[in-house]
């Protein structure tokens, strides 16, 4: 990880997604398993849009990475136990404003993959999961 210790804090705040992709070994590569299709794949990311695209109608703004903070406020609105996690979640890993923002835009973005109309704790712990990195500070 010589390459981290060059990416300065705040430009690290400004990358939505730190996913650490381990080494595939051969036998893995050779071997056919099951895997979500492609076309699959794409029909969520299409509804996803969509779903964005209506959430977005006459707000100025078409994707949820582009939401403003008032917008977060409208958008991203966590029950308590979801609230609990995240305040857990930037205490122990003394996550900036801007990480904080980044991980509710995320953590939307996962749920309407799922066309779910509210953030729940399982979205919000995987989006929380993809800022591996700044795990890596302390």
């Amino acid at each position: 990880m010589k390459y981290r210790s060059r990416i300065s804090g705040p430009i690290l705040d400004r990358i939505d997604l730190h996913i650490e992709v381990p080494s595939v070994k051969y036998e893995q590569l050779r071997t056919e398993g099951e895997s979500e299709k492609s076309a699959a794949v794409r029909e969520r990311v299409l509804l996803a849009r969509q779903i964005q695209l209506k959430r977005f109608s006459g707000e100025g703004t078409h994707s949820n990475s582009q939401m403003k903070p008032k917008q977060l406020k409208k958008f991203c609105q966590l029950d308590a136990s979801g609230q609990s996690i995240l305040d857990k979640a930037v205490r122990q890993l003394a996550l900036s404003a801007r990480a904080y923002h980044r991980i509710l835009k995320v953590a939307r973005t996962i749920a309407d993959l799922e066309a779910a109309e509210n953030i729940n704790s399982v979205h919000l712990l995987e989006a929380i999961q993809y800022r591996s990195l700044d795990r890596r500070l302390f």
